[in-house]
């Protein structure tokens, strides 16, 4: 009988799509994911549906979107009885694993950052992971804890720890088809430091380099919501020409840390028959469009990097669909031959990868429900997004009454830097994407809301967009 493929999960924290080269990068920085990105499949445009670090992980865990999970801002913890994509792998016999950040566990009194309570630990049977490994660990120190809640420390760089451990999972659990999750810490700031610690002598090598040009225009260039009010003043010009060295350098050492990881696949002779899923919980705007590093829905906080090698995904070359993270559980289920639990709200993307004909989404939706409550649309061409500026986001994961906030058009701005919510000439273009973020929003369980229209004024140096592009 033929085995189960194994497999294996390596999830980066906060780290942007256009780090990689195969988006563009030109710092030479990820050489094993461009590698294969290219020899397999490459997800070239995916999204997180909430780009916020503990409801990214509910949604990917759980296949499930934020609200209807019921984990939308960080500290909530996923419910123990929400079904899990270890359930579904230990259902089918497989070993089950989990090493690195979980951040699905719920704050106590002293803040849930280490140890996390079985009952919350989403019924992975190994388990080697810290709660909130920012808060417990430092990047060459790192602290995890066990099954037992006894705490392990591992030498080296945090990275390389956790891809050494990966590693001696994997060479001791070849027997038997494993899905092990990989959760990295990288790129995300060390908090306690306000810094993006790289490896010794990395910083260096990238400062100063190279800085992607929505980072380089926004300290000087008003954005989102505030945008709609002329006098605004930009609360913070960003951190990114602080922080880009370290930045990429982390970058670099994930990219090196996932050629570890498949040169041990090939030499144990299982890269023939294990998945890998590479995948991030969301990007980093460097607090260009808020005071936080993400919690926007701007391409600079939602888009990823993403790619599926293994077994089925072979030559499957880049998929142009746009791709939610809900839709990774099921696509992870399918390509191991296993049913996908019906409350799962993504798709499987294996009948795009086998390149078949079925209907797909034309839009991704992204909620916000911390930092703000918002919602938002996007299609190839435009975004449209909303916020409720009168709940409070740390009350309520939703909104009734929220007002219109901005609409790019990604296709001539895909940097997102003028904000056309207020141009008269795109009154058509708000309509179309308003109904279409209504029916997502209600489509997900939520309940229809009223949104206060942004007021026009005449703006006669952009064209009237016709029908066919306001559908884009």
């Amino acid at each position: 009988m033929t085995m189960r493929p194994n497999i294996i999960v390596f999830h980066t924290d906060q780290q942007r799509h256009d780090s990689t080269g195969i988006h563009g990068n030109p710092l030479g920085l990820t050489p094993h994911f461009d590698r294969l990105a290219r020899a397999y499949t490459h997800v070239g445009h995916s999204f997180s549906c909430q780009p916020v670090c503990g409801p990214a992980r509910a949604c990917l865990q759980t296949g499930q979107y934020a609200t209807t999970v019921g984990t939308w801002k960080n500290g909530l913890g996923l419910k123990p009885s929400a079904t899990t994509l270890a359930d579904c792998f230990n259902e089918a016999g497989y070993q089950t694993a989990y090493i690195g950040k979980w951040h699905l566990a719920p704050y106590d009194q002293n803040h849930g950052h280490g140890a996390v309570p079985q009952e919350y630990r989403g019924r992975y049977r190994h388990w080697l992971a810290a709660n909130s490994l920012e808060s417990v660990s430092d990047s060459y120190h790192t602290v995890l804890f066990d099954e037992h809640d006894r705490p392990v420390e591992l030498p080296g760089y945090r990275v390389d720890a956790l891809t050494d451990e990966a590693i001696r999972y994997v060479a001791g659990h070849r027997d038997q088809p494993f899905f092990l999750f990989l959760g990295h810490l990288e790129p995300h700031q060390q908090n306690h430091l306000g810094d993006f610690p790289p490896p010794d002598g990395y910083r260096d090598l990238y400062t100063a380099r190279w800085t992607p040009p929505d980072l380089a225009a926004l300290p000087h260039c008003r954005s989102g919501l505030e945008q709609r009010d002329p006098a605004f003043v930009p609360l913070t010009s960003g951190s990114a020409h602080q922080h880009l060295g370290g930045y990429w350098g982390m970058v670099r050492r994930l990219d090196e840390a996932l050629g570890r990881l498949w040169d041990a696949l090939k030499s144990l002779h299982l890269d023939e028959r294990t998945i890998l899923l590479f995948t991030s919980d969301h990007a980093c705007h460097f607090q260009t469009r808020n005071r936080e590093y993400k919690n926007s829905c701007h391409e600079n906080s939602i888009r990823v990097p993403t790619l599926l090698a293994g077994p089925g995904f072979e030559n499957g070359g880049c998929l142009p669909h746009l791709v939610s993270t809900v839709d990774l559980p099921p696509t992870l289920l399918e390509a191991a031959g296993l049913a996908v639990p019906g409350g799962m709200q993504g798709r499987s993307l294996m009948p795009l990868v086998r390149r078949q004909s079925v209907p797909w989404p034309e839009e991704v939706f992204i909620q916000i429900s911390e930092a703000e409550v918002g919602r938002a649309v996007r299609t190839r061409r435009w975004k449209y997004g909303i916020t409720a500026l009168d709940e409070k986001w740390w009350d309520f994961p939703s909104a009734q009454r929220y007002t219109e906030a901005y609409l790019y058009d990604l296709e001539h701005d895909p940097y997102e830097l003028t904000n056309l919510i207020n141009k008269e000439s795109h009154q058509k273009v708000r309509q179309v994407m308003r109904q279409r973020l209504l029916r997502r929003m209600q489509e997900v369980g939520e309940a229809q809301p009223a949104i206060e229209l942004a007021q026009p004024y005449p703006a006669a140096q952009l064209g009237e967009p016709s029908d066919a592009q306001a559908r884009q």
